[in-house]
C-alpha cells in the first residue's frame, strides 16, 4: 500500500479553505430557501467541529506512553459512538434526500465500509482474549512468586514454566500460521461454547475470522477510493457529501488505530490517509496517526504484536522477570529477594491494570459492532422508504 499522503490544497477540494459549505451558500437565492439551508448548514458544519474538538483532545496527551494505553483506546471509541451517533441523527433528519444521486451512491459507499469495519472488530475482540491468556500465565507468575514467606526452587521453576508458556504464546501471535484450533466468536453470533477461565485452563484463541484474513487488507479495502468530495458533489447532496466523508474517515482512522494496538492477524499500518488540512478536523487526526506511526518505528516496538501500552508492559517485565530467574541462586541471599519482590510488586500493578482495562474494551467494542450495525440496517430502512415515496 502506499505510504501516507498529507494532501493540502492539491485536492480536489482546495476551496474548502474559505468554508466547506460556502458552494451551496452561492446557489441559494431565495430569503425563504436561505432559511431553510442555514438550519441545515449549521448541522453540518456543527458535526465538523465536534468532531474537530473531540479528536483534539485525543491528540492532547503529552506522552506518547500514555497514547496507546488501554484507557486512551476506551475514549477513541467513544469519540466513534458520540460522532457515529451525531451522524446518524443528520442522515434521519435528512432521509428525504438519501435516495436522490449522488448521495444514494455516497451513503450506500459509506455502509459498505461500515460492513467491512465489522471483521476488524471481530478480530479486535479475539486480540483482547488473547492478552487475557497472557494475563492468565503472568498471573502464575505472581502466584509462584509473590509468597510472604519464603521462596524456593519450587516457586521459581512455577513462574519459570509459565514465563516461558508466556513467551511462546507471544511468538504465536506474531506468526499467524501457526497452530489454532479455530472456534467462531463473532460479536454477530451467539454461542454455545462456554470460556473456561481457570488459571489451569489455557488453550490456543482461534480467530472468529478465517486464517487468509488479513487486518491490512481489510484497513485498505475499507479506505479504498475514500476521497474528499468535489465542489460538484457537495452542491449535488445539498451538503451531504462533506458528513459522509467525515464520518468515513473516522471509520478508518478508529478501524486503524484498534489495529495498531491489539493483536490482530497481519497488522501492517501502511495506510493511505489523504485528508484535506483545510478540514478542522484534518490536523487533529493526522497529527495522531504521525505520533501512532513514529512510536511503531521506535526500536522496542517493532517487532511487537501490538502497540498498547500494557503489551508493551507485558513484553517489559516478562523480560525483567526471565533474567531474574536466570541469574538467581539458592539459598536467595536477602538482597536478592528484596529485588524479586520488587519486581513482583511491578508485575502485579502491570496485571491489575489489565484486568481492570480489558473488559470494559471488551465492552465498547461490542457496542461499536452492534451500533454499526444498527446504524446501517436504519439507514438503509430510510433509503427505502425514501425512495418508495418518491
Amino acid at each position: 500500500m502506499p505510504a501516507t499522503d498529507y494532501q493540502g490544497s492539491s485536492t480536489p477540494t482546495s476551496n474548502l479553505g474559505r468554508s466547506i459549505f460556502s458552494i451551496r451558500r452561492d446557489q441559494i437565492h431565495s430569503m425563504e430557501g436561505a432559511h431553510e439551508a442555514t438550519s441545515q448548514q449549521l448541522e453540518l458544519e456543527l458535526l465538523q467541529k465536534q468532531v474537530a474538538d473531540r479528536f483534539a483532545e485525543l491528540s492532547s496527551v503529552g506522552s506518547s506512553y500514555e497514547l496507546l494505553s488501554l484507557d486512551w483506546i476506551r475514549k477513541l471509541l467513544d469519540v466513534f459512538l458520540c460522532c457515529q451517533e451525531e451522524f446518524r441523527v443528520i442522515l434521519f433528519n435528512n432521509r428525504a434526500s438519501l435516495s436522490r444521486p449522488p448521495t444514494d451512491r455516497l451513503i450506500a459507499d459509506f455502509y459498505e465500509r461500515s460492513v467491512k469495519a465489522l471483521d476488524v472488530c471481530n478480530a479486535i475482540r479475539d486480540g483482547i482474549e488473547r492478552i487475557r491468556q497472557w494475563q492468565k500465565l503472568l498471573e502464575i507468575v505472581l502466584c509462584a512468586l509473590d509468597n510472604q514467606r519464603s521462596l524456593g526452587e519450587g516457586q521459581f521453576r512455577r513462574a519459570k514454566k509459565a514465563l516461558i508458556d508466556l513467551a511462546i504464546a507471544m511468538l504465536d501471535e506474531k506468526d499467524p500460521h501457526a497452530g489454532i484450533n479455530q472456534r467462531n466468536r463473532s460479536f454477530g453470533r451467539n454461542t454455545a461454547v462456554k470460556d473456561h477461565r481457570s488459571l489451569g485452563h489455557f488453550r490456543s484463541l482461534s480467530w472468529s475470522v478465517s486464517r487468509s484474513w488479513s487486518a491490512a487488507r481489510q484497513l485498505h479495502a475499507i479506505g479504498n477510493n475514500l476521497t474528499a468530495p468535489r465542489g460538484n458533489e457537495i452542491v449535488a447532496t445539498n451538503g451531504l457529501a462533506v458528513p459522509i466523508f467525515t464520518m468515513n474517515s473516522v471509520l478508518l482512522f478508529v478501524m486503524w488505530a484498534l489495529v495498531a494496538a491489539i493483536p490482530c492477524q497481519d497488522r501492517g499500518l501502511q495506510t493511505h490517509f489523504s485528508l484535506p488540512r483545510q478540514l478542522i478536523w484534518a490536523g487533529p487526526i493526522l497529527s495522531l496517526h504521525e505520533r501512532i506511526m513514529e512510536e511503531s518505528k521506535k526500536r522496542e516496538r517493532k517487532n511487537t504484536c501490538g502497540l498498547l501500552k500494557e503489551i508493551y508492559q507485558i513484553e517489559k517485565c516478562a523480560r525483567q522477570m526471565n533474567e531474574l530467574t536466570d541469574s538467581v541462586q539458592f539459598p536467595l541471599t536477602e538482597e536478592k529477594e528484596g529485588e524479586v519482590r520488587q519486581k513482583v510488586e511491578e508485575l502485579a500493578h502491570v496485571c491489575q491494570a489489565i484486568k481492570d482495562g480489558l473488559d470494559p474494551l471488551e465492552k465498547q467494542v461490542r457496542e461499536v459492532f452492534h451500533r454499526i450495525v444498527r446504524s446501517r440496517t436504519e439507514g438503509l430502512d430510510n433509503l427505502g422508504k425514501s425512495s418508495s415515496s418518491e
